[in-house]
């Protein structure tokens, strides 16, 4: 077995709490300024990267404030070249969050390591993180702290992280005085002499991380952090090192007057008239030898055991008080929470660090109890007799088997007086099989129903402000009148504002929305276990093939696939896509 990198997976320390959220922690990833970043596991098993943030920064309020409208609007990119959010808890004593595990090194890590990229790969870089910059922009967030470290390297294109993150920390006097939160090597002009930022602000850190991934090196040197910021504020960028292919560009980007510099669409577009061949992500966008550090990066450690309950000694039952029925012993002591629902999960055993769920320092508290600890687990009935008193005579033997064999046979005998009752449609034949695996899929006779049987519709043209409902068989576009359709309780929605704005959206006024990535196929279970919720997608996030999950407040549940939108000269606007839906494939929840 080959052992992960120390380096990459250090072990938890006594400081580490074994338990955050309900996710148990494996191993340290890193330290920056504003938290710690841990590895865990999704219960099915995902690995997620972590993030606690610092006491320093939880204790002020104004940052509370801002970190919970930033993560709110991170929830909602679902971008190819960022890292989702997909958990988080804004509110408890530490606030944190949880993005999908990226394994691959950060830029600043594989220049560090390997040098400078070669033109292909630091033009698919530029693309790739234009890219994601599109969609994080288009969520209404600045990334404003984009560097070198929040790029990471995956196999088949580079991923965007902590955006809009750095908002939160500029709302607190903590950055003022010793606590560090971004690097001023990347800031833009603006951002570092008044501290104003815009989009284009994220354009300029765009520039100088293609030219430090070309370069090897910051556009502006190295140095303290107030002669950087000077160079940035008021000389230029040293990029003799640059290829001269990538110079007219990396120029634009670093224009000092923002309103110079160019759009990311003209980026994008810019970098595939430069590249001597078509640019095509894909898993050798990268050097063999920066390829190596993705493969150290999928060796995940290995859980430690759970560690054996220690053996107490027996202690005799305490004698009752006269007439007074003794109590059965309970399944847990009360300063034992039960086992962690995830603990089947191998993965959610620490590295190293405290015994899971061990008491807590004064100071520290308890893990949140996972909301189905208190399910499932043996209780006391009020009549149940407890343990028989040392010495006492045993009870008397009870004739069981007759008893048994009493209500076997009265049972089957009720069993047959109700089937030659019921109506003929509704005995069961045995062709109904057993029930789904999943329990999803709500109660019915005899327990969870089994899965429903797919329904698939292919081709239908949804008109702007025209909305489906699941439920509707077929599903036939519904008008949404002047008001629009996302007031009408549609299941799934078409906005498109061409006066305005011309923004182009599919929402949903009656449920949940999740665009899944290229590895992911969609299917009832998929749509069932993903997270990552929101009820609007852009269209520009879209591309024929893709698919939505919709999953409706009246239990049915659908993979939504996008085949395109009407031309422009066409005079009605519309999208098309094939609804595949599963109706009453969960309990109905109330619409908020």
């Amino acid at each position: 077995m080959v052992t992960p990198s120390a380096e990459l997976f250090q072990p938890l320390g006594a400081e580490d709490p074994p338990v955050v959220g309900g996710y148990r922690l494996a191993a340290v990833l890193g330290t920056g300024g504003m938290g710690k970043v841990y590895l865990s596991y999704t219960p099915g098993g995902r690995p997620i990267a972590l993030k606690v943030i610092r006491p320093e920064f939880s204790q002020d309020p104004e940052f509370r404030r801002r970190f919970e409208q930033e993560v709110t609007l991170a929830q909602r990119v679902q971008g190819l070249y960022t890292a989702p959010v997909i958990d988080g808890d804004t509110k408890g004593k530490q606030p944190w969050l949880a993005t999908a595990y990226v394994p691959g090194p950060s830029l600043a890590h594989a220049v560090g390591q390997h040098g400078a990229l070669p033109l292909r790969s630091a033009l698919l870089l530029t693309v790739g993180v234009a890219e994601a910059l599109t969609v994080i922009h288009g969520a209404g967030i600045v990334h404003r702290d984009l560097k070198p470290a929040n790029v990471l390297l995956a196999a088949d294109g580079p991923r965007v992280i902590d955006f809009g993150i750095a908002r939160a920390a500029d709302a607190t006097s903590l950055t003022g005085t010793g606590v560090s939160v971004g690097t001023p090597h990347f800031m833009a002009p603006e951002q570092a002499a008044a501290g104003t930022v815009t989009p284009a602000t994220d354009v300029f850190a765009l520039g100088q991380i293609t030219a430090f991934a070309a370069i090897g090196a910051p556009a502006f040197g190295e140095g303290s952090s107030h002669a950087v910021l000077y160079r940035i504020v008021h000389e230029d960028p040293d990029l003799s090192q640059l290829p001269d292919i990538l110079r007219p560009l990396v120029s634009h980007c670093l224009s000092r007057d923002p309103a110079d510099r160019p759009s990311l669409t003209q980026i994008i577009e810019q970098c595939h008239e430069l590249s001597p061949t078509p640019l095509r992500q894909g898993e050798d966008w990268l050097p063999q030898t920066f390829a190596s550090s993705i493969t150290e990066r999928l060796r995940l450690p290995e859980p430690a055991p759970t560690p054996p309950p220690t053996a107490t000694a027996p202690t005799a039952p305490p004698t009752p008080a006269p007439g007074m029925q003794p109590h059965a012993p309970t399944a847990f002591s009360p300063h034992t929470p039960p086992p962690s629902p995830y603990a089947h999960t191998a993965h959610h055993q620490p590295v190293a660090g405290p015994a899971p769920y061990q008491t807590p320092a004064p100071g520290q508290g308890h893990p949140t109890p996972h909301p189905q600890w208190n399910r499932g687990y043996a209780q006391p009935h009020p009549g149940m007799p407890g343990p028989r008193p040392w010495g006492a005579p045993p009870p008397p033997k009870k004739r069981t088997g007759l008893i048994v064999a009493g209500v076997v046979i009265g049972v089957f005998a009720a069993l047959a007086v109700i089937g030659a009752l019921l109506p003929d449609g509704d005995k069961d034949d045995g062709r109904t099989g057993s029930s789904s695996s999943s329990g999803s899929g709500g109660s019915g006779k005899g327990g969870a129903r089994p899965d429903p049987k797919p329904a698939a519709y292919k081709g239908i043209d949804l008109t702007e402000d025209y909305y489906l409902k699941l439920g509707d068989n077929p599903p036939k576009p519904l008008d949404g009148g002047d008001t629009g359709a996302m007031y009408m309780g549609g299941d799934l929605y078409y906005y498109y504002d061409g006066t305005v704005t011309g923004d182009q959206k599919l929402g949903t006024d009656n449920g949940k929305l999740v665009l899944l990535n290229n590895a992911q196929k969609g299917s009832l279970q998929t749509c069932r276990t993903e997270t990552r919720y929101t009820d609007k997608i852009d269209l520009d996030q879209l591309s024929p093939g893709s698919q939505i999950c919709v999953r409706s407040d009246a239990g049915h549940i659908a993979v939504v696939t996008y085949r395109g939108k009407s031309g422009e000269k066409d005079p009605s606007k519309y999208v098309t896509v094939d609804v595949t839906v599963w109706r009453n494939a969960e309990e109905a929840t109330d619409s908020d």
